[in-house]
């Protein structure tokens, strides 16, 4: 089986070895939407918000231009995450 940060070198060329933290955040600070919706199947939406509330937070140049493009990301993917629920709710 392939870890998130296998799937996406580009995040953390320059350390392999990073952890997971290090993965997510590079993933949010570099928003592109697979990666983001990856990063939310893996480790869940809830500690994807998680780590971008840090982030955010921080309010380092990176995070406040990130922002709008992972709030946007964030809020569709939780609208689709939802949507899913609901049809597998609904199926007999």
């Amino acid at each position: 089986m392939t870890t998130f940060a296998q799937r996406h070198p580009e995040l953390v060329w320059s350390n392999p070895q990073a952890g997971d933290a290090v993965c997510l955040r590079a993933a949010l600070l570099r928003p592109r939407f697979f990666t983001v919706l990856d990063a939310c199947a893996v480790f869940g939406l809830e500690r994807v918000r998680a780590e971008w509330a840090a982030l955010a937070e921080e309010g380092s140049r990176e995070a406040l231009r990130a922002a709008p493009a992972v709030n946007r990301m964030l809020h569709n993917i939780e609208l689709g995450f939802a949507d899913a629920q609901a049809a597998s709710n609904n199926v007999h």
